[in-house]
């Protein structure tokens, strides 16, 4: 009996020192006070270091350092995202569409023209395309880091216009630069990037010389029309209620599986999270075209970055990325 209330305490006290190492990255991030943030951190890991050693018996101990993250958690959530900021260039249009019928017209679709990752020429443009038009979704893995962290970006087909793609990113200010622990705080803004594939997908292979693998779904052309609209709801959305980035709750990935109604969610499996795995995952659950391939060599196959930055400045970019790639002309399949 003594161990088991030994070992509830050590869970007590184990979540409470939890609790205040969040708190204390909060203020550091998020507090007001600008350089001043990591004094004010400080100070507060300092009050919950007196707490721990010095304060008894041990519900006073955690009391105090409820009291503490309870303070600190409280005004946090009084932090409202902003669509109004000095953003960066690329990420300073938020894209938008009107529906009429069968077609949609989208505004604020990304196309620039790059000589290097931050040397462009910056072009928003307006594209109409025909939901009956789509014919399925690719999908776009990019590497940028870690083999267990990817980047989705979602390339929808269509019979009469070039590829759509939808990618969920943090909406970054001038000066700003993604960091990962920053982005478990209220650091950035959530942004769907509506973009041509020449500009999203080169500007990762080609300038930021980064890893991308592209997989042909199974989707069917009906179930890729729902997910379209599903996109086109979420950005409409998010441009009239701006809403914060999250790295585990509310990123590139977990967005996309949480605009699909609960009932057809994908079952939750880690690799949602860790999405570097991501692709393995559809593998498994036969959401993406194998050509009766092995995983391992259809990851190698998949791998275009060789052939994006070949097909750099070509118009036919779309055309020659995807030489080689499994067909998919029979075997969609519904979602």
């Amino acid at each position: 009996m003594r161990v088991i209330r030994w070992v509830g305490a050590l869970l007590v006290l184990l979540t409470a020192i939890i609790a205040i190492a969040w708190a204390v990255g909060a203020v550091w991030f998020d507090a007001p006070f600008g350089n001043a943030n990591k004094i004010v951190a400080g100070l507060l890991a300092l009050a919950s270091a007196i707490a721990l050693a010095f304060i008894r018996p041990l519900w006073r101990k955690v009391g105090a350092l409820a009291l503490l993250f309870g303070g600190v958690l409280i005004w946090w959530l009084t932090l409202s995202p902003t669509n109004d900021s000095d953003w960066q260039p690329d990420v300073d249009q938020k894209a938008w569409a009107h529906i009429e019928g069968d077609e949609v017209m989208l505004h604020n679709v990304r196309n620039c023209d790059y000589r290097t990752e931050t040397d462009y020429t910056l072009r928003w443009e307006t594209r109409t395309v025909r939901i009956s038009q789509i014919t399925g979704i690719d999908l776009a893995v990019d590497y940028w880091g870690s083999p267990w962290i990817a980047h989705p970006i979602v390339s929808f087909q269509f019979a009469d216009a070039p590829p759509l793609c939808f990618s969920i990113e943090t909406r970054k200010k001038l000066g700003q630069t993604y960091s990962t622990i920053g982005g478990l705080y209220r650091q950035f803004e959530l942004i769907y990037i509506v973009a041509d594939e020449r500009d999203v997908i080169r500007v990762r292979t080609n300038y930021r010389k980064e890893d991308i693998y592209l997989y042909r779904t199974t989707i069917s052309p009906a179930h890729a029309r729902e997910r379209f609209l599903e996109y086109i709801h979420s950005l409409n959305a998010l441009r009239n209620k701006p809403r914060w980035y999250n790295a585990i709750t509310t990123n590139c990935t977990t967005s996309i599986r949480t605009q699909h109604p609960a009932n057809e969610r994908l079952p939750w499996d880690w690799r949602i999270l860790l999405n570097g795995k991501g692709d393995e995952l559809l593998y498994e659950r036969h959401l993406i075209v194998t050509g009766g391939l092995p995983f391992t060599e259809l990851k190698t196959r998949s791998l275009i970055d060789t052939r994006a930055r070949a097909a750099n400045d070509f118009p036919d970019f779309s055309q020659l990325i995807r030489v080689g790639l499994p067909s998919s002309t029979s075997t969609r399949v519904a979602e």
